[in-house]
C-alpha cells in the first residue's frame, strides 16, 4: 500500500459529512414513500438515520481498506442510510417486504440473525437494499451544488422489525456492540439467551393473539350480518318462522376447555344454524363468569340474545340485551340490536327509544339512524323520518336500502302538500 496516497481521517470525514443533510433527505423522502405505500392491519412506525462518521470510519477500515488510498471522493457503503420500518406483528414483517418488493428496485434482502444458535444473543430483522430512486434524489443545486454527482452504488437500508425486535436490537446494541468487553460468563450470556428467547415467544404470541382475534372476528362480522339479515326479513316480510342461516363458519378452535375456546364454540354453532347448542354453551360461560366480570357478561348476553332472536324467542332476546346494557351502558350495539326487536313487536316509541340512545352514545350508525326513520314513519312523523333518513344516506348508506322508504316519504309529503 502507498501511503503516500492515503486519504486522512479528516479528508474521509470531510468528505463523508459533506453529504449527511442530503443523504437525510433521500431518507426523507424514502420514508415518505413508505407512509403513503405501506397498508398493514396496523400501520407501522419510521425511523431512519444518517450513519455517524465513526462507525463508518471504522467500516471502512475494515471492509474497503483499498479505497482509503483512492481518489478524493465519496467511498460507499450500503449502509450509510438506514430506515427502520417498526411493524406490531410478525405477519407484517412479510406483507410489508412483499409491499416494499413492489415499490422499490431491490438490491438485496437478508434475514439478520437467522444463522444464529438458540443459546447465543442475537435477534432476527429483515434488511432490505434498495436502489434510490431517482425521484428521491434531490438535485445538485443550491445547498447541494458543490457536491459530486451521486455513484450507482448508493443504495438505502431498510430494515423491517418488530416493535420487540426493535427494543432489542437498541438494548444489544449498548451492551454487545458499544462496549470492549461483551460478557464473557456464562451465567450473564444465558440470562440474554433468555431474554432473546422471551422476546421471540412474546412476539409469536401476540401473533397468535391477533390470528385468533381476526378469526373472531370475521365470526362476529358474520354474526352480525346473519342478525341484519333475519330482522329485515322479519320486518319486510312478517315472518313468524325462523330463518335458516347458511353454513358461514371458519372458525378453528384454540384451547380447549377455556372462556376463549367456549366463546368460539358458541359462535361457531351459531353461525351454522344450531341455535340451541349456541345458547346452551353461551349459558355456561354466564354460569362460570363472576357477576362482577361485567365486560364478558355484556359480550355474552348480547350474542345469546342474537341467539334467540334468531330463534324467535324475543322476549327472551329482549332480557339479554337489557342485561347485557346493564353491564355495559355503553354498548350502542346492543340498544341498536333491543331496538330492531322492539320494531319487529311492532313497539315503535321503544324501538325509537333505543335507538336514540344508541345514537347518544355513537352519532356516527348510518343503519340506527335508518331503522329509527322507519320507526318514525311507522308513527306516521313523516319530519322526523325524512331528517333521520337524510343523515342516514350522508352517513354513507347504500341508496338501494333507502329507495323503498324514499318513495314512501315522497308521496306521503306530495299528498300533504
Amino acid at each position: 500500500m502507498n501511503t503516500n496516497n492515503l486519504l486522512s481521517k479528516k479528508q474521509i470525514r470531510e468528505n463523508y459529512e459533506a453529504y449527511s443533510e442530503y443523504f437525510a433527505e433521500i431518507m426523507s423522502n424514502v420514508v415518505y414513500i413508505l407512509q403513503h405505500n405501506i397498508k398493514l392491519s396496523t400501520q407501522p412506525t419510521y425511523k431512519y438515520r444518517v450513519k455517524s462518521f465513526e462507525s463508518y470510519y471504522k467500516k471502512v477500515l475494515r471492509l474497503k481498506p483499498d479505497k482509503v488510498e483512492a481518489e478524493d471522493s465519496l467511498i460507499y457503503l450500503t449502509d450509510m442510510m438506514g430506515v427502520r420500518m417498526i411493524c406490531a406483528f410478525l405477519e407484517d414483517i412479510n406483507f410489508g417486504l412483499e409491499q416494499i418488493k413492489k415499490m422499490f428496485e431491490i438490491k438485496e434482502v437478508e434475514i439478520k440473525g437467522a444463522e444464529k444458535k438458540f443459546s447465543e444473543f442475537g435477534y432476527e430483522s429483515i434488511h432490505v437494499l434498495i436502489k434510490i430512486p431517482n425521484g428521491c434524489m434531490p438535485p445538485l443545486k443550491g445547498k447541494f451544488e458543490k457536491l459530486k454527482p451521486i455513484s450507482d452504488e448508493l443504495v438505502c437500508e431498510i430494515q423491517i422489525r418488530t416493535i420487540l425486535q426493535d427494543a432489542w436490537a437498541e438494548v444489544e446494541h449498548e451492551l454487545i456492540y458499544k462496549t470492549e468487553f461483551n460478557p464473557f460468563d456464562i451465567p450473564l450470556r444465558r440470562k440474554l439467551a433468555s431474554i432473546n428467547a422471551s422476546l421471540t415467544l412474546a412476539d409469536i404470541t401476540f401473533q397468535e393473539i391477533r390470528d385468533y382475534q381476526n378469526k373472531l372476528q370475521k365470526a362476529l362480522d358474520e354474526r352480525r350480518r346473519s342478525f341484519y339479515s333475519i330482522a329485515d326479513n322479519l320486518l319486510n316480510e312478517e315472518k313468524d318462522d325462523v330463518v335458516e342461516i347458511e353454513d358461514i363458519s371458519r372458525v378453528t378452535p384454540y384451547v380447549q376447555g377455556t372462556i376463549d375456546d367456549l366463546i368460539l364454540r358458541a359462535i361457531q354453532a351459531h353461525n351454522d344454524g344450531r341455535l340451541q347448542e349456541a345458547v346452551d354453551i353461551y349459558s355456561k360461560i354466564i354460569e362460570a363468569v363472576p357477576e362482577t366480570d361485567k365486560n364478558i357478561i355484556a359480550v355474552i348476553r348480547k350474542h345469546r340474545g342474537m341467539a334467540y332472536f334468531a330463534m324467535n324467542h324475543l322476549d327472551d332476546a329482549l332480557e339479554d340485551f337489557q342485561k347485557s346494557i346493564e353491564a355495559d351502558p355503553k354498548a350502542f350495539r346492543t340498544y341498536y340490536y333491543k331496538g330492531i326487536v322492539y320494531a319487529i313487536q311492532k313497539k315503535y316509541e321503544e324501538a325509537i327509544d333505543c335507538y336514540t340512545k344508541s345514537l347518544e352514545i355513537n352519532q356516527f350508525q348510518a343503519h340506527a339512524n335508518f331503522r329509527r326513520a322507519l320507526a318514525y314513519f311507522e308513527l306516521q312523523e313523516y319530519e322526523k323520518s325524512m331528517n333521520d333518513l337524510n343523515v342516514a344516506i350522508k352517513l354513507g348508506l347504500k341508496p338501494e336500502e333507502c329507495a323503498s322508504l324514499q318513495e314512501k316519504l315522497v308521496k306521503k309529503f306530495g299528498m300533504n302538500m
